[in-house]
């Protein structure tokens, strides 16, 4: 049986003849009615086009209304409400001089009223048509409030869980990365920009953000070409085929130069390179801030170095507003760099339709929390757990089960499950997973303590009521994890352990001897060695959003079979960071025979005797968890490896099959992934990498036969000069995670 599945996506134009040539027509249209209010536009009404204000920066909201009315701004943010809006694009429409509507934009970055997981947790689905229908979702609740843009999706890769805008992206591999960026943008802008629910997505940080130095936020990069474009850029490059229509600049400085005066990044590979015919937004305050990284002298020179590389907008602060009359008047900017930039914000406001129809409609708002809607968020929250551990098949609870304790303080915390960047979910419309719970199996069989008040509560007072009712149950579930606070932006832990008295609580209810079941809601991967040691099962939830209680009472209770698999690596501790499964091979790789344990080293022993090999002492050479890992509560074999070939030439392409077999007695879903290694190259190459991964669903005792089709293009790399596929032998791999598979060689000529 062959079944779809997800290579890089890549630029896709799928139209009748008519269509693309209205699509022309509209276009050309456009750039005609462009050209007529450029004439016509002043210089000061330019430079407004070119500022994204706050309405906190105007001090009140006359003030603000009068600035619409003068043309100085072109976006708000933060700024919503179908009233509001409707009356502030009012007065932009019919008070100002040019009658250029407002673009709206607001951070919808996991959900608007409906809440979805995390980002990472979505990640964690492996499934980009459910990821793509959660943004599509989010898209039309907040367009329903007026917002036309949002700053999503967040693409950085990152190696580093300390850094708390891990939560916020699509985890370590840039594969996945892009497939999940790709399916985000196509749901935030509908099938048509002009429609009233489509808003105009925003690849976020361009780029390297994600590499900071220690997981410190905001910090330097240094980051080599051929990682730059073999790993940071991949999923940008994904979100620009895809179509999105802007890109945020990011805060970092990379290799000396910030982002948002990096001509490399804007001017060489985003315009020269890709062609990108959107518009480039600052960050919040990245273009001063270049003062701070100690690139430019003040902010004219900031204002200065941001336009000549090409960024068209400044988010929330105004130093463009301050500083670009004078510029021009210097000679330090031209004219046709702030046309060039005008051009690109008001082509956006004619793609989106906001000439033609600036207002929201008072029927749309009736979608906000549908319930077709929450039944999704429950949907995405399922298939985003990850099962780590389940001894003895603790989990799914028995059907007949008794009694159950319910510990932790994530089990009752309805903001905490919402996550970071979430400004407009409701706690209120949180179900908990003590509510779920309550619900599923009714409150007189689920016996609650929390035991800690929050996550970092380091007060043991609580728990002789937690283990009171842990006596009295049969099976114990500990909820865990992080508050919404700790990850984040701005949200970096030098320690990615449990907060709090959590660890001292598990033990204390593990020596219990009653089954324990450990449920991790958080915003990162946390380092949970010993946690995962002391319990039967452990399944990591992330933070799931408002659905997050029911998702996890069906897991729980067998409803739904886990089918959620890792994108990020889990390490051990935070000495092992960065650790993730691509990583290069060393002249001396570790293996189980070369590493010593730390506690079985002898004393004394001679210096020569721990095999001088790539290894921790403490935390050895392996992961806690591997990328791409997630059990089930069925069993599944991979079996007959197939490759249509030997050998493929530079042009050519590979059939590579195996046979997947649900060998347990439940229907479940199945991740099925595809690795390759070049084993030789003119740079060294990573020991694994993925390149297909396909979502089966298997019925007990059904077997399939998978199918990928792997091209020679797929193995193309930077190599530091170019771009390129280099004849030689590699190894491929079909199987359930990154670090096992069914193995086979070919050849490219």
């Amino acid at each position: 049986m062959k079944m779809p599945f997800y290579f890089l996506p890549v630029a896709f134009l799928a139209c009748t003849t008519l269509s693309c040539v209205r699509t022309e027509n509209k276009a050309e249209s456009y750039e005609k009615k462009i050209d007529k209010l450029m004439a016509e536009m002043t210089l000061e009404e330019k430079i407004g086009q070119m500022s994204q204000i706050d309405p906190g920066m105007a001090g009140s909201p006359e003030r603000l209304k009068e600035m619409v009315r003068e043309g100085r701004c072109g976006s708000l943010l933060n700024f919503f409400g179908m009233e509001e809006v409707n009356e502030i694009q009012r007065i932009a429409m019919e008070e100002s001089r040019m009658h250029i509507p407002l673009l709206i934009g607001r951070d919808v970055i996991h959900g608007y009223k409906t809440v979805f997981p995390i980002p990472l947790g979505m990640a964690a689905t492996w499934n980009p048509d459910l990821v793509k229908k959660a943004f599509r979702i989010s898209a039309v609740e907040a367009s329903s409030m007026g917002i036309r843009w949002t700053f999503a999706p967040m693409i950085d890769i990152t190696w580093d869980p300390r850094w708390g805008r891990i939560a916020e992206g699509c985890g370590e591999d840039p594969f996945l990365a892009s497939a999940l960026a790709a399916a985000m943008v196509e749901g935030i802008q509908g099938d048509s920009l002009n429609d009233p629910t489509a808003l105009a997505a925003c690849a976020k940080h361009f780029a390297g953000y994600g590499f900071a130095e220690a997981g410190r936020d905001y910090n330097t990069t240094y980051i080599t070409e051929p990682v730059m474009r073999n790993v940071v850029l991949k999923p940008f490059k994904a979100a620009v085929d895809a179509g999105a229509q802007t890109i945020m600049t990011a805060f970092n400085d990379l290799n000396g130069v910030p982002a948002t005066a990096n001509e490399f990044l804007l001017k060489k590979v985003l315009n020269d390179e890709w062609n990108f015919q959107g518009m480039v937004v600052s960050d919040w305050g990245s273009v001063p801030e270049m003062i701070n990284h100690g690139y430019c002298r003040d902010e004219k020179d900031a204002a200065a170095k941001a336009i000549r590389a090409g960024v068209d907008m400044e988010m929330a602060t105004n130093t463009y507003s301050a500083n670009i009359e004078q510029l021009l008047e210097e000679g330090v900017v031209t004219e046709s760099m702030i046309n060039d930039a005008v051009r690109d914000i008001l082509r956006l406001k004619f793609r989106l339709g906001l000439f033609d129809n600036p207002y929201v409609r008072p029927e749309a708002q009736k979608v906000i929390l549908d319930e077709a809607h929450l039944e999704h968020a429950r949907q995405v929250a399922a298939q985003s757990a990850v099962l780590l551990k389940n001894s003895g098949q603790v989990l799914p609870l028995p059907a007949g089960i008794k009694s159950i304790a319910v510990i932790g303080p994530l089990a009752d915390a309805p903001r905490d499950q919402l996550g970071t960047w979430c400004f407009d979910g409701d706690p209120s419309r949180s179900v908990t997973p003590l509510e779920a719970l309550k619900n599923e199996l009714g409150p007189g069989r689920v016996h609650y303590a929390a035991g800690l008040e929050y996550s970092r509560d380091k007060r043991t007072e609580g728990f002789a009521a937690a283990l009171k009712a842990a006596n009295r149950v049969e099976v114990i579930v500990f909820f865990a994890g992080e508050e919404w606070i700790l990850s984040g932006e701005g949200q970096s832990r030098g320690e990615i352990s449990l907060p709090g008295a959590q660890t001292e609580l598990i033990r204390r209810l593990a020596a219990t001897g009653k089954p324990l079941v450990m449920v991790v809601m958080a915003g990162r991967p946390l380092a949970i060695e010993e946690e995962t040691r002391l319990a039967d099962a452990v399944l990591y939830a992330w933070h799931g959003g408002t659905m997050a209680g029911p998702a996890i009472a069906d897991l729980l209770t067998g409803k739904v079979s886990p089918s959620g698999k890792l994108p990020v690596t889990f390490v051990k501790g935070a000495g092992q960071i960065p650790f993730y499964y691509y990583r290069k091979n060393t002249g001396r790789p570790a293996s189980d025979e070369s590493w010593t344990p730390i506690d079985s080293i002898p004393v004394e022993n001679p210096q020569s005797s721990l095999g001088y090999r790539s290894f921790h002492l403490d935390y050895g050479y392996t992961p806690l968890f591997p990328f791409g890992y997630g059990l089930s509560y069925t069993q599944f074999e991979y079996t007959n490896l197939e490759l249509s070939g030997a050998s493929i030439d530079r042009n050519g392409s590979l059939t590579v099959r195996a046979t997947v077999e649900n060998t347990g007695d439940r229907d479940a879903h199945e991740v099925v992934q595809l690795y390759v290694r070049d084993r030789v190259g003119s740079i060294t190459r990573p020991v694994k990498e993925l390149k297909g991964f396909q979502r089966i669903l298997l019925k007990k005792g059904e077997k399939a036969v998978v199918e990928f089709t792997l091209g020679a293009a797929d193995l193309a790399f930077f190599n530091g000069k170019e771009t390129l596929v280099e004849p030689g032998e590699f190894d491929v791999w079909i199987g359930p995670d990154s670090s096992q598979g069914l193995h086979g060689e070919f050849i490219v000529q």
